[in-house]
């Protein structure tokens, strides 16, 4: 999950782990309302760019509840095979009841428990920026994609240009930890907008994903500025 270790105004690793845990209950709730719904929407816009077709192998890493895990494996189909992984074992335990038909286990982005080469797309949906180790949890999973297949990571990202980034600021800052007192997690709120600050830029992120041996690196933004997805494929 950045090298350097936890940056200022963030967690450790446990801590992290921790409050997902705690907030599995309410965290699909909480997207919903926070995003007005649109995180699907932006979840089926990175599937697109994973690029998988029928009987595809995929992986999606920090998988949360397994919304972008489900929708990989509406792509993939019968014949394909999609695993769900994460470090919050309640967080995987909502997923199994959504979807049981999907292979969901437990893992360490940092340490990914999979053989070098063998997904067809390695993907990660808003989890990236709770990575303890960016670039290593970036090179695990270019590690784990096969030759030619996509590493895709759909992530919020701050708007530089106003009026939005007046709206962001306000919207995170103020906002989304008053809804997260309200859910009965102002910690977890907290943190949320503390992890968004820190993430790297778009192009700083390409260039990090480009780093962990990825070629082809792009990268589209969505609402407003407000989402990132970026997409690279292994050698």
């Amino acid at each position: 999950m950045e090298a350097h270790g936890p940056a200022s105004g963030t967690l450790d690793e446990p801590q992290v782990r921790a409050m997902f845990d705690r907030i599995s209950g309410v965290y699909d709730r909480m997207n919903s309302v926070m995003t007005a719904g649109l995180h699907h929407h932006w979840r089926r816009r990175a599937a697109d760019l994973a690029q998988v077709g029928p009987g595809d192998r995929v992986l999606d890493v920090a998988t949360g509840t397994g919304d972008l895990a489900i929708e990989l494996a509406r792509r993939v189909g019968p014949t394909g095979s999609v695993i769900g992984s994460d470090f919050s074992e309640q967080m995987l335990d909502h997923a199994r009841v959504k979807d049981p038909a999907i292979t969901w286990e437990w893992g360490n982005a940092l340490e990914l428990p999979y053989e070098s080469g063998r997904f067809d797309a390695v993907t990660v949906g808003f989890g990236a920026r709770n990575f303890a180790d960016l670039d290593r949890g970036l090179a695990e999973m270019a590690r784990v994609s096969a030759p030619g297949g996509h590493v895709v990571v759909l992530e919020i990202t701050t708007p530089t240009r106003p009026p939005l980034s007046s709206f962001y600021s306000a919207w995170f800052d103020r906002v989304v930890p008053l809804i997260g007192r309200l859910a009965g997690d102002p910690d977890a709120y907290t943190y949320l907008p503390n992890s968004v600050k820190r993430f790297p830029g778009p192009h700083e992120l390409a260039q990090r994903l480009a780093g962990a041996g990825l070629e082809d690196v792009r990268y589209l933004l969505t609402a407003g500025g407000i989402i990132a997805i970026h997409a690279g494929r292994k050698p």
